[in-house]
C-alpha cells in the first residue's frame, strides 16, 4: 500500500514536550548467529506491544533502519516518565534479561540506546513532498505557512 504523499512544506506544532529515543544493535560477529538473532527477535514482540498500547504507554511513532550489521529504531515518547516505566515493564524487563543472561560481555552483538528530552519550543521540522515521517507522524502535521517559513520562524513560533 502506498503512503499517502503531503505535496509542498510541512512541520509539526512545537508545543509540547516529547522524548526521542534512539535504540539499536550492531552485529560484531556476523557468524555468531546464535548470539545477534535472539537479540534482533526480542525487538517485534515489543513493538507491537508498543502499537496496540500507544496511549496507555505514552508512546507516539517510531521509524526504523535496518544496515549490513547495524539495526536503528528512532522512537517518539510523550515523556521520559513514559519511556522509563515502559523499560521496567514486564515484556522489557524479560528481554533485558535474557539479554543479560545469554549475552552480557559477549562481543558478537553490541546493542545502544540514546535518549534526548526535547522541550517544547526548542526543535523544528520541515518536510517536503513526504508522506507522514519521523515528528510529523508523532506530532501535530501542519502545512507551512508565511510566519512559518524558515526554521527561525519555527522554533519562535512557541
Amino acid at each position: 500500500m502506498a503512503k499517502h504523499i503531503f505535496t509542498g512544506r510541512y512541520t509539526t506544532e512545537n508545543n509540547e514536550d516529547v522524548v526521542v529515543f534512539i535504540i539499536g544493535m550492531r552485529i560484531n560477529k556476523r557468524l555468531a548467529v546464535n548470539k545477534w538473532l535472539p537479540v534482533f527477535n526480542a525487538m517485534p514482540g515489543m513493538i507491537k506491544e508498543l502499537y496496540m498500547n500507544k496511549e496507555a504507554l505514552g508512546f507516539l511513532s517510531m521509524e526504523s533502519y535496518f544496515g549490513l550489521r547495524t539495526t536503528v529504531m528512532i522512537q517518539y515518547w510523550r515523556s521520559t516518565e513514559d519511556l522509563l516505566s515502559y523499560a521496567n515493564g514486564e515484556k522489557h524487563l524479560a528481554a533485558w534479561k535474557n539479554f543479560n543472561k545469554k549475552i552480557g560481555n559477549n562481543d558478537a552483538v553490541g546493542i545502544y540506546h540514546e535518549t534526548y528530552n526535547l522541550k517544547k519550543g526548542n526543535y523544528e521540522t520541515v518536510y517536503g513532498n513526504m508522506p507522514l515521517y519521523g515528528l510529523g507522524k508523532a506530532m501535530k502535521h501542519v502545512p507551512i505557512t508565511a510566519e512559518r517559513n524558515s526554521a527561525r520562524k519555527r522554533l519562535a513560533k512557541n
